[in-house]
């Protein structure tokens, strides 16, 4: 090659120096690949200079650099004020239940009762979720719900995160009983666990706060969420598999419903706020449930 050598590329990528040797190589361009170790380039004859430095020119404006996608980041916020709320009213309620605290059968009056939902008895839709068979139940659904609690809360905040699952889990409640005979009747906070899980299945997918390069990536929330409600919410003879099923529906929608509308609130005010609303909803309805 002559001594004369003009320098058309240079990168410390060594494949993208190669990928260029191809070009010249061609169009019959004679060139050379050197390599330092650190970094590599093409030197060609000084009379071919000008047409290498096109031609690679040209190859760079036919195939730009595939530029990555960016995945929105995520800042974790505080899940444990969430957390101790639901533990704490689901204990007390079970506790006061037991005793049948004012007299009253908490079960007959705070349970999902198909006809009497279906006469307006809306507040049942609430109140059954912190309603348990016995210690088995409340436990399960104690464990479960501060799991999938953890997730929720630290992706949306205990506020926004516990309104979002208690009016998922009330309109799960509803369809199912709407779609099931007048004489079903339910209890459990199994709906709100699984109305978070879908929470958090729609939030990341709808979201893309996982990788979106392959369908496998873009499509695991939903399919991970599935499978734990398969694994978890079909099982046993008492199985509510439709509270369950539209428990989870309900939370998903609600994640969609939540990145539509914007960022998340993070201010303590906000995250208060809606807390003591998600509250209230659980106590108002037992304050109507226990009077009428």
């Amino acid at each position: 090659m002559n001594e004369d050598l003009r320098v058309v590329f240079e990168s410390q990528n060594r494949q993208s120096c190669a990928d260029r040797a191809l070009v010249l190589t061609s169009i019959q361009i004679p060139h050379q690949l050197v390599d330092d170790g650190g970094s590599c380039a093409l030197v060609v004859p000084a009379p071919y200079s000008a047409q290498a430095a096109n031609e690679l020119r040209l190859y760079e404006e036919e195939n730009p650099p595939v530029q990555s996608k960016s995945v929105p980041g995520v800042e974790y916020q505080n899940a444990v004020p969430g957390l101790v709320a639901y533990v704490f009213v689901v204990c007390m309620v079970a506790g006061m239940a037991g005793y049948s605290f004012f007299g009253s059968n908490w079960f007959v009056a705070g349970r999902v009762d198909g006809e009497l939902i279906r006469n307006g008895e809306l507040w049942r839709l609430f109140t059954a979720l912190t309603l348990h068979s016995g210690v088995k139940h409340l436990l399960s659904n104690l464990v479960f719900g501060v799991f999938f609690g953890i997730f929720a809360g630290r992706l949306l905040g205990s506020g926004i995160a516990w309104l979002a699952i208690v009016l998922a889990a009330a309109s799960g409640n509803a369809v199912n009983t709407l779609l099931l005979d007048a004489s079903h009747r339910a209890i459990g906070a199994s709906t709100a666990v699984f109305a978070a899980l879908g929470l958090i299945a729609g939030y990341v997918w709808s979201g893309k706060l996982m990788s979106q390069h392959r369908w496998s990536n873009r499509y695991g929330p939903i399919v991970g969420g599935l499978a734990l409600l398969a694994y978890t919410g079909t099982g046993g003879e008492n199985t509510d598999i439709g509270a369950h099923f539209f428990g989870f529906a309900a939370g998903f929608v609600a994640g969609l419903i939540l990145i539509q509308l914007g960022s998340i609130p993070k201010d303590s005010r906000t995250q208060l706020t809606a807390g003591v609303i998600a509250l209230g909803l659980i106590t108002g309805s037992w304050l109507i449930a226990l009077l009428v």
